[in-house]
């Protein structure tokens, strides 16, 4: 099962969902706004995206700011749960297809594990 973790206001996240509608992929769309991943979830998806959890926050986004995170030194796990606690900081879109993940920006990288 192929999944999208997607907020239908980011074009970015538009433009990934609509790849894999072209490329007849059923996907199961999360709106992780309004349905965070657990924090189980969202550390296997950083495991399959082979980067680590840092990498995987908007640091552009102003709630970053607000929190103060780019003053602050976390643990994986930190990270972890402080993405599931402000979804907001997950950067987007996300496809899990075939126990792969891609960040969809750009969406060249949803077609690598597509075409794996």
């Amino acid at each position: 099962m192929t999944k999208i973790y997607h907020n239908p206001r980011c074009t970015k996240s538009r433009q990934a969902l609509q790849l894999l509608e072209s490329r007849g992929v059923e996907a199961e769309v999360i709106k992780y706004l309004e349905t965070p991943p657990t924090k189980k979830e969202l550390g296997e998806i950083i495991k399959m995206l082979g980067i680590p959890a840092e990498s995987l926050v908007r640091k552009k986004e102003t709630l970053y700011k607000e929190l103060g995170l780019a003053d602050k030194k976390l643990t994986d796990q930190q990270w972890i749960a402080t993405m599931v606690e402000h979804p907001k900081l997950i950067e987007r879109p996300i496809v899990v297809h075939n126990g792969q993940a891609a960040i969809g920006r750009p969406t060249e990288k949803i077609t690598e594990i597509l075409d794996a």
